[in-house]
């Protein structure tokens, strides 16, 4: 789960918040803090279904499913 973890952090810094370096914490919330806006998240979803080869719903795009990396990754895991 780490290594998934890792690989949407990386994702979200340096595609979406344009700043490479910028560490975000598993549990940060990235919909209800405002690093991800409605845009970027279906260029999330995108990524997501490409990079692990999971299906994910146009419903699911949301705070409830995608406010944290560890929900994201749980998430990946549960259909991989």
């Amino acid at each position: 789960m780490d290594e998934i973890i890792q690989k949407l952090a990386a994702y979200i810094a340096k595609e979406v918040l344009r700043q490479p370096n910028r560490v975000i914490s598993a549990d940060e919330k990235l919909i209800s803090n405002g690093l991800v806006d409605s845009f970027s998240l279906v260029d999330l979803g995108l990524f997501i279904e490409d990079t692990f080869g999971v299906r994910i719903e146009d419903t699911e795009l949301n705070a409830d499913t995608f406010d944290s990396l560890e929900q994201l990754a749980a998430l990946i895991q549960s259909r991989q």
